[in-house]
């Protein structure tokens, strides 16, 4: 459970956090994603200060706590691949590219010159 919430926040985090377009088009997320961070977060820090993987695992409502992390981080996943899936149903070529850079193209659409690196995974 604790490499799944890893690896699901590490990917969130970026498009949550520094994604402005994310921030725009997905504000509600956004703030709930921001109380899952600093959860994580402190999770994280629990397991370094234990030093232990077995015994950190075995803690009290760490289990829960990372339950309740996945789950919420799903929600923002979802919320953020239905947002992505709008975008490429209006230009079905966006399937071409992964998420992050369909992200920096919307973040960027007012600067062809930034957008232009992405033209030959669209075409």
């Amino acid at each position: 459970m604790l490499q799944e919430v890893q690896r699901s926040w590490t990917f969130l985090e970026n498009l949550f956090i520094y994604s402005e377009e994310v921030k725009k088009e997905l504000p509600k997320e956004s703030q709930k994603f921001i109380g899952i961070d600093k959860e994580v977060k402190q999770i994280l820090q629990e397991g370094k200060s234990v030093m232990k993987c077995i015994k950190f695992c075995n803690e009290n409502n760490i289990l829960k706590r990372l339950e309740a992390s996945k789950s919420e981080l799903d929600v923002c996943e979802k919320a953020l691949m239905d947002f992505m899936d709008g975008k490429r149903r209006a230009f079905p070529r966006f399937y071409f590219v992964s998420t992050a850079d369909l992200l920096d193209i919307l973040s960027n659409g007012n600067s062809p010159s930034k957008v232009m690196v992405h033209m030959p995974k669209i075409f």
